[in-house]
């Protein structure tokens, strides 16, 4: 690895009930690149992406960002220390406007918090900043709209946003195009290439010609440990990885 790493996991397990769901994983990533996670289901990419992100306590191993061991901190802790993650299911706010999301994420790290009903004023400062980030990823013009009536593949941008607004160095994304139609894949795409500058990503996605067009180093894992790992020009021709995912076409191309 030519880059430094921000993020790195050493001996990362996690067990439950005797069986390992991630099983002594070694992972660096790189400041600065897109990093995906890939394998097939049951593979262990999302237990492994909840510990890194502190939604899951590992049962052995460590964790570092930046240099700093966050081993068993909480979401909310590893969130200050500059990591920040979408979820696969979306969880918004039906009635609330795409704008108020984005201020209440503003607020939320501030000494303000959750005291945002005490005024609407206090959450306006925040609202140049909200339209800002709804222009980021392509929202500018539903702003005011309900997120309950945005598209699905605006509420997941919205989502992406809501992420942004924590100004992280590293930004977490679970499944960031599962459930769309090829429009909305394209979008997603070009708006991660977007919001990479100057940040690192790490991304668990199942459309390899996502992973194709945006990651610089690719992760395989098959039944918790890491399979194979490089770029994903050459692991895509690797016998290990087309043979976890059984000869799919999607890896073999």
């Amino acid at each position: 690895m030519t880059t430094a790493p921000i993020l790195t996991a050493r001996g990362l397990a996690k067990e439950f009930r005797g069986f390992r769901a991630v099983d002594g994983v070694d992972l660096d990533v790189a400041e600065g690149k897109v990093h995906a996670l890939v394998g097939p289901n049951g593979a262990g990419k999302t237990t492994l992406f909840n510990l890194l992100t502190g939604f899951l306590k590992p049962t052995t191993g460590r964790i570092t960002v930046g240099g700093r061991d966050l081993t068993g901190k909480n979401p909310e802790q590893v969130a200050r220390h500059g990591v920040a993650r979408s979820f696969q299911i979306t969880s918004l706010f039906p009635q609330m406007s795409a704008r108020g999301h984005l201020e209440l994420a503003l607020a939320s790290p501030t000494p303000l918090g959750w005291r945002f009903w005490r005024s609407d004023r206090l959450l306006a400062r925040y609202r140049d900043r909200a339209l800002e980030l709804l222009d980021q990823v392509g929202l500018a013009d539903h702003a005011e709209m309900p997120a309950g009536n945005l598209a699905y593949g605006r509420k997941r941008a919205l989502e992406l946003a809501l992420a942004l607004a924590l100004d992280p160095k590293v930004l977490l994304l679970d499944e960031p195009t599962a459930g769309m139609g090829l429009e909305d894949v394209d979008r997603t795409v070009r708006l991660i290439q977007q919001v990479r500058e100057g940040r690192t990503v790490v991304l668990v996605e199942h459309n390899m010609k996502v992973v194709s067009s945006l990651a610089d180093q690719v992760t395989v894992l098959q039944h918790g440990q890491v399979l194979v790992e490089g770029p994903y020009a050459e692991i895509r021709h690797d016998p290990r990885v087309i043979s976890a995912y059984l000869g799919d076409a999607d890896v073999a191309h």
